[in-house]
């Protein structure tokens, strides 16, 4: 019987291979967080504070994964969510990657800051693509590149909301990470330690497109920026308002989808405004350290919206049984970063492939434990937060 496991039987294997693969500053920027890391951490140790009540003897024998999300069947509860160093983690890694997700039947979504064109991603990979951006100062650069994924067919716009400034994360500054990268004797001596990495990545982009850019930025903005640190390249918007919601649901006709609420009154607005679904979300620990986990916010958003718009929600979610807890409280579907984007550092598109298939084994395992052989059987019953509210009072 073939191993197509490729020797990776968990999500930590993945990053483990990653850090291996990977320049020390590369990885970091993927798989760090911001300031002390409290809210990264946070978001583990709460979901692993989250309990699940089984019941038993109710027959488990046929389960399915297949829920409709945003009008459209799919094979699992999972989107992948953005992550704009696919395509340094791997040679065009958000093709890759975007390939994985149609071959399991779930949505990919394109971060702006990717190092491949939307146009290609699109021709090239297929499936259920979404767009995640930011707002730029100049609207009408954003709406251009707007209109771009539009017209290459992308079905969802994400539009990033939690982050109208730049994050610290010191560790770029410290490794010396910048977009278009930019050599130094400290960040020389890392990449050369990455032979792998160095030839299979960076010599093919040298030897095809030359240095890697965020292709969706505007030209513009592509060439006048000599080398920023990553995580601070965007020409971040600090005066978006809920206006831009609006007049992005005049201009894009396909679902609307807000990332990055931590509130539920936010949620609210977001309904209002005319979106379709929002995602909770607090950037996976990388932007506001302070910030609460997802998955404690989520049950007071779903109360407040959740029969108007869809609940999705990320950051944290290392296992199958994490997606399971998310779907009881009430999501309709959990984005997975980290993952995925480890997975395909690992080993290109099959590793990509491997980081949903774990997830997958993993849900219908858990599934079949707890006595539910549907995802819109999971309800509150199955999940016991006592445990997290114990943590708190501590």
């Amino acid at each position: 019987m073939a191993d197509n496991t490729l020797g990776f039987y968990d999500t930590a294997d993945l990053r483990e291979a990653a850090r291996r693969r990977l320049p020390k500053g590369l990885f970091e920027f993927m798989d760090r967080g911001n300031d002390d890391e409290v809210a990264m951490r946070d978001n583990v140790a709460v979901m692993q504070s989250i309990k699940l009540n089984p019941r038993v003897l109710s027959n488990v024998e046929n389960r399915s994964q297949e829920i409709m999300l945003l009008g459209k069947k799919q094979q699992m509860p999972v989107i992948v969510a953005p992550t704009g160093s696919a395509g340094l983690a791997w040679y065009e890694g958000e093709i890759a990657i975007a390939r994985a997700a149609r071959a399991q039947g779930v949505p990919f979504t394109l971060a702006l800051g990717s190092m491949t064109r939307l146009e290609r991603v699109a021709a090239e990979a297929g499936g259920n693509l979404w767009f995640q951006f930011y707002m730029w100062p100049d609207r009408a650069q954003s709406h251009r590149v707007i209109a771009r994924a539009k017209d290459a067919g992308f079905e969802a716009l994400v539009f990033t909301v939690d982050t109208p400034v730049a994050p610290g994360r010191e560790y770029n500054l410290r490794n010396g990470m910048t977009i278009p990268f930019k050599f130094t004797t400290h960040n020389t001596l890392d990449v050369l330690t990455h032979p792998r990495w160095l030839t299979e990545v960076w010599l093919r982009y040298m030897l095809t497109t030359g240095t890697p850019r965020y292709q969706n930025f505007p030209e513009e903005t592509q060439t006048k920026i000599t080398a920023l640190p990553m995580g601070r390249s965007s020409n971040f918007c600090s005066n978006i308002t809920w206006d831009d919601v609006r007049e992005l649901r005049k201009l894009w006709p396909h679902k609307l989808i807000i990332k990055g609420i931590q509130h539920p009154q936010d949620a609210v607005l977001a309904a209002d405004c005319g979106a379709d679904a929002v995602v909770i979300s607090n950037h996976g620990g990388r932007v506001l350290d302070a910030a609460p986990a997802p998955i404690v916010t989520l049950p007071k958003v779903v109360d407040a919206v959740g029969k108007r718009i869809t609940v999705i929600v990320d950051s944290g979610f290392r296992r199958g049984a994490d997606v399971i807890k998310a779907l009881a409280l009430g999501a309709n579907a959990v984005m997975l970063g980290r993952a995925p984007l480890h997975g395909v550092a690992a080993a290109g598109e099959a590793g990509a492939a491997r980081a949903l298939q774990i997830y997958r084994d993993e849900i219908d395992r858990v599934m079949g434990l707890i006595g539910c052989t549907a995802i819109d059987q999971l309800t509150r019953e199955y999940v016991d937060m006592s445990y997290v509210h114990g943590r708190s009072a501590t």
